[in-house]
């Protein structure tokens, strides 16, 4: 059944609360060892991928959002994903050194996950040697040294460095195949649907591809995955065999956005990528640009975005995990009405002052459920509407169990509801 909230109670209700952000961040003890058959047999195939308080403001007229002369760009709500505007954010494109991203994230969780520590030591083979990148970006590290993990990470994360990408690879996987296949395998989890890998640093290759979308996206998974290993992003500079090099970000100098991340890109085949994020108060915004015809554009583009996002929409939460949104009856329990509450905080952007305009309605499974029911169970969904738009949906659950009712209370619930034929079946207005 489809039902319309009183909309001054719905919005006295969602002032009462504040901010909280819901971590869905992955437990350390829940990471599975992608790794496992390399440690046992080094030489075993790569495996196949496989299954990752609003203040009221005042309105403000919505501007057009800036354009560039770029092939895609996508800008991205960090909380809830939502993507604010885009152009050809899901058109196929060669990601560059964004791809570091991924091999970033694939080395986080094994640190993450106890597998793999900072201070350990990795010899640097031919395969990893800086020379067979001279024309790349790279750490500079030199066949038969051993370094730490944490150096090469940085290396990967501040300079870029393709050689870095390598060693840490081979280290791992004991070829980068190997661990391509399982940078393939987080991109699955990670919902990155029009993203496949074929090496770890992003040099050109027909099957190494993805979206401005699913860089976003990427982005999003390490901010809130991996939050010690997002602040290296965040450095400017880092010194690796007596040569130091700056990080190529520049937004990390701009002194009008709090950018901390991510990631830079350059192809002569596409042009220039980047993958900025920073917060403002309670948001936190990731802008992805990719084909920028020089550094300066790229930096400018997502400086535009970030900028339009923090100035046009602001964080709109109606509910809070577990707050009762509607109480329901329940025939055959031993209570005789279910409260339904969603199962994490409610969160969307939306256009200044344009909260009064949100138009909130549910429909639930059945006209009247029936016990037992278990806490958690899914009882119907609630929309939030801009416009005719859809901006969010999420299920109601069940706050609490009911259980079944004594042979009594059940045997006059079973009497009144066949006198008055009551359905169980959804009725949408």
């Amino acid at each position: 059944m489809n039902y319309i909230f009183n909309r001054n109670n719905i919005i006295a209700a969602a002032s009462a609360f504040l901010l909280t952000v819901s971590s869905c961040a992955v437990s350390a003890e829940a990471i599975p060892d992608p790794f496992a058959q390399f440690k046992n047999n080094p030489t075993a195939a790569a495996p196949n991928a496989s299954g990752v308080q609003n203040t009221a403001s005042a309105p403000l007229v919505l501007p057009s959002p800036p354009t560039f002369d770029a092939e895609s760009w996508v800008l991205m709500d960090y909380h809830s994903g939502q993507v604010l505007f885009e152009h050809n954010g899901q058109k196929k494109i060669w990601p560059a050194s964004l791809t570091k991203m991924m091999t970033s994230y694939v080395i986080g969780m094994e640190i993450k996950a106890g597998r793999l520590k900072p201070d350990d030591q990795v010899m640097i083979t031919e395969e990893a040697w800086s020379k067979n990148y001279s024309d790349s970006s790279k750490m500079f590290i030199e066949v038969g040294d051993t370094v730490s993990v944490d150096s090469l990470n940085k290396g990967i994360i501040i300079q870029s460095g393709n050689d870095a990408c390598v060693a840490m690879a081979i280290h791992l996987a004991g070829s980068e195949a190997g661990f391509v296949s399982v940078m393939n395998t987080y991109a699955k989890q990670l919902g990155l649907n029009h993203t496949h890998f074929s090496n770890v640093h992003g040099l050109f290759s027909e099957d190494n591809y993805s979206t401005a979308y699913d860089m976003a996206l990427l982005g999003r998974a390490l901010i809130r995955d991996l939050p010690e290993e997002y602040s290296i992003y965040a450095q400017k500079e880092f010194t690796f065999n007596g040569i130091k090099q700056s990080n190529r970000n520049r937004l990390l100098w701009d002194k009008t956005l709090n950018v901390d991340g991510i990631k830079t890109g350059h192809l002569s085949q596409v042009g220039y990528n980047l993958v900025a994020s920073a917060p403002s108060g309670n948001m936190r915004l990731i802008a992805s640009v990719i084909g920028a015809k020089s550094e300066s554009q790229r930096a400018d583009f997502c400086r535009q975005m970030l900028s339009y996002g923090f100035r046009f929409f602001e964080l709109y939460t109606p509910f809070k995990q577990g707050q009762s949104i509607l109480k329901r009856e329940v025939r055959l329990g031993d209570t005789d009405s279910v409260d339904l509450t969603v199962n994490e905080d409610v969160g969307m952007m939306i256009p200044r002052g344009s909260s009064s305009n949100i138009k909130i309605s549910y429909r639930l499974n059945k006209a009247v459920f029936t016990a037992p029911i278990a806490k958690g169970d899914n009882l119907g969904i609630i929309e939030f509407k801009l416009n005719d738009k859809t901006l969010s949906r999420a299920p109601l659950v069940a706050k609490e169990a009911v259980n079944e009712g004594g042979f009594f209370s059940q045997l006059w619930d079973k009497a009144y509801m066949f006198f008055t034929s009551e359905s169980n079946d959804s009725n949408d207005k």
